[in-house]
C-alpha cells in the first residue's frame, strides 16, 4: 500500500443512492464513473475473476464500479448519528480546545474554500482555527490524489469534531512505498510536537495519518530500516500525543512497488500503521438508518475490485505488552487494526474538492473520523490522552458498552485469504466501533486507570 488510502468514486447520478446523493447533485458533480484516461493515475483494471487484479498507485484511485452496483454515500450527520455523538455534542463535547493535526503531502490549494462549502452545505460551524504549515519545506509540486486525500482528511476529522482546531501540515515529497517521503513526514510531525505553544496548541493534540507503506517494500533489514522513522512516534508519547494510522485498503495483502502494478501473494503489513506506539484504524462497511440517524449494522469493508480494510501481523513488530490479551489471536507479533470505523466505497463520504462533491471511502475516511472522536475526549479530558492502545485493549477484555463489536466480514483480497470478524478481537475489525456517547467517558477513565 501507498498513499494516500482512501478510494474515491465519482457517483453515478442516475444510479446513485442514499442522503448523499442531494448534497452530490447540488455541486454538479460528474455522472461518469470513471477518471478520463488522460487523467487517470492507475492503470485500468478488467472485473473479471479470471483475470488478476490489481489497483495502481497513487490512490485515491477513482473506480469504475460494476454496472450491477450502486454508489451510495453518506453525509456528516449520518456519520454522527452512527457513532452516536447527540448526546456529546448535547453537553458541549465537540473536541474544543483539541487540535488535530492532519499530514499531507502537497496538501489541496482549494482546502481553505472547500471546507467553508463542506460547512456551509452540511450546517457545520467553520473549526474554530485552521492551519496550514509546511515545517518539512516549501510545497512546489501538486498531486490531485494528494488533494483529494487532504479534502477527505480535514472535512471529516472536523465533521466528527467540529469543535476542535485543524492543523494541516504540507509536505513536499509524496509517501509511495518503503521510506520514500517519510523524512518530511516525520520532521514535520516531530515539529508540531515540539511547537506546540507556538502553534496555540493549549489543549490534547492528535495526529492522523491517511498512508502507508508495506513493510517489505522498505527493503532488506526492513524493520531496522522503519526504526529510523519513529522518532516522532517516541517524542509524541513523551508529549501525550495520540497517534493514529489507517490500516491500508488492499486487506490482508498490499502493494509491492511504488506503482502498485502487483501485490504480495501472502499476507503483508503496513507501516506506520503497524507501529505499536499508533493506533491502528480498520475499515468497515456501516449500514445506516433513520432519520434520526443510528447504527444498524456493520461489517468488515470488503468490496471485490475495489478494496478491503488492512489488518494482520507486522513482520517488524513483535507483540506489544498491550496486546497480551489478544496473544491467541495475534501470535508473536503486533496484530492490526486496533479500532475500525467506516470505509466503504458503497457508502462513501461525501466530500468537496475544488468545489464539487464526489464520495469518498477507504480507511482515510475511518482514520480521520477516529481522530475526531479522540479529540473529544481529549477534550473531556482536559487534556492530551497520549497513547490509546492500553486502555482499548483493556476496554475490550472488560466489555466495555462503548465498544460495538463486529463480528461480520474478512479482509481477504486479490486472492491472498486473509482474516475474519470473529467475537471480540480479530485482525479484520479490531476491538470493532465505537458507540461515542459510552465510549469517550470509558475511554478517558480506562486511560486514567493503566496510566
Amino acid at each position: 500500500m501507498s498513499a494516500p488510502l482512501s478510494r474515491a468514486v465519482r457517483a453515478g447520478l442516475a444510479t446513485s443512492v442514499g442522503t448523499g446523493l442531494a448534497a452530490l447533485a447540488a455541486f454538479g458533480a460528474s455522472a461518469a464513473t470513471s477518471m478520463p484516461a488522460a487523467s487517470r493515475t492507475t492503470h485500468q483494471h478488467a472485473a473479471t475473476a479470471s483475470k488478476p487484479f490489481s489497483i495502481g498507485r497513487p490512490v485515491p484511485l477513482v473506480v469504475k464500479v460494476p454496472h450491477s452496483r450502486t454508489a451510495a454515500s453518506y453525509v456528516p450527520a449520518q456519520f454522527q448519528g452512527a457513532y452516536d455523538l447527540a448526546p456529546l455534542y448535547a453537553q458541549g463535547d465537540n473536541g474544543k480546545g483539541s487540535t488535530i493535526l492532519v499530514i499531507d503531502s502537497f496538501g489541496s490549494k482549494t482546502i481553505k474554500s472547500d471546507l467553508a462549502k463542506f460547512d456551509s452545505q452540511f450546517k457545520l460551524a467553520a473549526p474554530p482555527s485552521f492551519k496550514i504549515i509546511t515545517p518539512a519545506g516549501k510545497v512546489t509540486g501538486s498531486n490531485g490524489s494528494w488533494a483529494l486525500e487532504t479534502s477527505l482528511d480535514v472535512e471529516y476529522a472536523h465533521a466528527i469534531a467540529p469543535g476542535a482546531n485543524i492543523i494541516l501540515a504540507e509536505t513536499p515529497v509524496a509517501e509511495t512505498e518503503g521510506a520514500v517521503g517519510f523524512k518530511q513526514i516525520v520532521t514535520a510531525e516531530n515539529y508540531v510536537i515540539k511547537h506546540e505553544a507556538a502553534l496555540g496548541i493549549t489543549g490534547g493534540l492528535v495526529i492522523t495519518q491517511s498512508f502507508g507503506a508495506t513493510e517489505q517494500t522498505f527493503g532488506s533489514g526492513f524493520a531496522t530500516k522503519i526504526a529510523a522513522f519513529r522518532s516522532a512516534f517516541t517524542a509524541a508519547q513523551a508529549a501525550n500525543v495520540t497517534v493514529l494510522a489507517a490500516s491500508g485498503d488492499l486487506g490482508a495483502t498490499d502493494c509491492s512497488n511504488p506503482t502498485c502494478s502487483s501485490h504480495y501473494n501472502f499476507k503483508v503489513n503496513s507501516w506506520p500503521s503497524s507501529d505499536p506506539l499508533v493506533t491502528s484504524v480498520g475499515g468497515l462497511n456501516l449500514s445506516i438508518s433513520g432519520a434520526p440517524y443510528h447504527l444498524t449494522g456493520a461489517t468488515v469493508w470488503n468490496e471485490p475490485f475495489v478494496g478491503a480494510g488492512g489488518g494482520g501481523d507486522s513482520a517488524a513488530f513483535k507483540i506489544p505488552s498491550f496486546q497480551s490479551s489478544v496473544a491467541g489471536v495475534v501470535g508473536q507479533w503486533r496484530g492490526t487494526p486496533d479500532v475500525s470505523m467506516s470505509a466503504s466505497v458503497s457508502g462513501g463520504a461525501v466530500v468537496i474538492l475544488g468545489g464539487q462533491a464526489q464520495s469518498v471511502g477507504g480507511t482515510s475516511e475511518a482514520c480521520p473520523e477516529f481522530a475526531g472522536i479522540v479529540a473529544i475526549a481529549d477534550q473531556v479530558a482536559g487534556k492530551g490522552l497520549g497513547d490509546l492502545n492500553a486502555a482499548l485493549y483493556a476496554m475490550e477484555s472488560a466489555g466495555a458498552a462503548g465498544i460495538v463489536d463486529v463480528t461480520k466480514g474478512n479482509n481477504s483480497f486479490d486472492n491472498v485469504t486473509g482474516y475474519s470478524a470473529l467475537k471480540g478481537y480479530d485482525m479484520a475489525s479490531g476491538i470493532g466501533t465505537v458507540d461515542a456517547a459510552k465510549f469517550v467517558p470509558e475511554l478517558v477513565a480506562a486511560v486514567a486507570q493503566v496510566g
